[in-house]
């Protein structure tokens, strides 16, 4: 119907935040969105990681492709990533990927001189640029131990040495898994669970229990004073129909029903430390969004195209 508006303004409510986890609810929307917003946070986020490497000395028990390929692999902090620009694009250096706008350079000197086996880990791994450097996984107590460390790329024996230069370059997770920010993004539909309070004070307080313990996920609990079934948690609920067939078992069909909110998503975000996980949520709607007006900009010139027809097009150089 002409002159009748689609659009729908999605909501967002943030029910968890740290610096590698997320879990927010997405609101007013449909599954076309919120699957193209985890696709994005998956694939087309950028990050800076080891592209290139060139090793000089390798005397250990690996062999430089294996090292090469571990060391892509270490997460880089990429706040800047979003302003750095891709080596295939960057002017400054024609493409060669190798000048301050488009990559930044590591070094690592290693080599063991004890008999004591020595651990070369990503905090050994020099940076040019004091902003992107591997992620520290450092475990906020302080303690000694193998949790703050760092990444371990290879083992050295006496008389073993690594020493090599590498380049890291901005990509997104869609060209190489190296440059995904996302370790784990996930969502679900939000359940909607209505009991049937008729049917369920029915049932004896063991055969609640019973009902209750069917769920594999603790969705429902017993109120201690009142003996009623409540639900616990909705958003625990797998959509297993665990609790439907364990009714329908104990001739009680319909004791609970549960519907999937099509509008409203759950959403879990868990980040490889490259990007805070707040700050990948945003960058990825900031590239939806470019991604929709480019979308919008397309559609303008092909009605363009109809409205002037040969003079459109040889307008824009076609």
């Amino acid at each position: 119907m002409e002159g009748v508006s689609y659009a729908r303004m999605p909501r967002v409510k943030i029910r968890e935040l740290k610096d590698d986890y997320a879990k927010f609810e997405l609101r007013d929307t449909d599954a076309s969105i919120a699957n193209a917003l985890r696709r994005v946070m998956i694939a087309e986020v950028p990050t800076i990681a080891i592209d290139l490497v060139e090793i000089e000395v390798n005397s250990s028990v690996l062999n430089d492709e294996f090292i090469a390929h571990r060391l892509g692999l270490i997460p880089l902090t990429s706040a800047r990533a979003m302003s750095m620009r891709f080596s295939r694009d960057c002017d400054a250096c024609d493409g060669d990927g190798q000048c301050e706008f488009c990559s930044v350079e590591f070094h690592l000197r290693a080599k063991c001189m004890t008999d004591q086996t020595l651990d070369v880990t990503s905090k050994d791994l020099v940076s040019s640029d004091h902003t992107v450097v591997p992620v520290d996984f450092s475990d906020s107590s302080g303690l000694e131990s193998s949790d703050n460390r760092g990444v371990i790329i290879v083992k050295l024996r006496r008389g073993q040495e690594l020493k090599l230069r590498a380049i890291a370059r901005k990509g997104i997770g869609k060209d190489h898994a190296k440059w995904s920010p996302a370790a784990t993004v996930t969502f679900m539909y939000e359940p909607e669970i209505h009991i049937n309070e008729d049917l369920m004070e029915s049932l004896t307080l063991e055969e609640k229990k019973e009902w209750i313990d069917s769920s594999p996920t603790q969705v429902f609990q017993i109120d201690p004073v009142t003996q009623q079934v409540t639900v616990l948690e909705p958003e625990a609920y797998s959509y297993d129909d665990e609790v439907i067939k364990k009714a329908e078992a104990m001739g009680k069909p319909g004791l609970v029903e549960v519907t999937a909110r099509q509008d409203s998503f759950i959403f879990t975000v868990e980040s490889t430390g490259a990007v805070k996980a707040s700050q990948l949520v945003l960058n990825a709607i900031e590239i939806l969004k470019q991604k929709l007006d480019a979308v919008r900009l397309s559609e303008d010139t092909v009605e363009a195209d109809d409205q002037f027809g040969e003079l459109g097009a040889h307008m824009r150089g076609g």
